[in-house]
């Protein structure tokens, strides 16, 4: 059994998806958000749950959201594990 270490609330970002091509615009922006958890929890292994996977890909690749809000959990083996927070 894993405990957890640490929990963090995130407001993560996505402006700068705007700034490639239309049709590559949701896969950045779960490239985007696997660095900013990485970045910002300190760890190389990041999962991120199905929940923010259908939320970034569910108005298509060319309009991914502004900002999501994830809940993000760092375990005791390094890895950070990532679920959509309940809005």
């Amino acid at each position: 059994m894993v405990e957890k270490l640490q929990e963090q609330m995130y407001v993560i970002p996505l402006g700068g998806v705007k700034r490639v091509p239309r049709w590559r615009r949701s896969a950045k922006a779960m490239k985007d958000i696997r660095a900013f958890l990485g970045k910002h929890m300190k760890s190389d292994d990041v999962r991120l749950g199905q929940d923010i996977n259908e939320r970034i890909w569910a108005r298509g690749t060319e309009k991914p959201p502004a900002r999501v809000r994830v809940r993000a959990m760092k375990l005791e083996d390094g890895q950070v594990q990532a679920e959509l927070a309940e809005e």
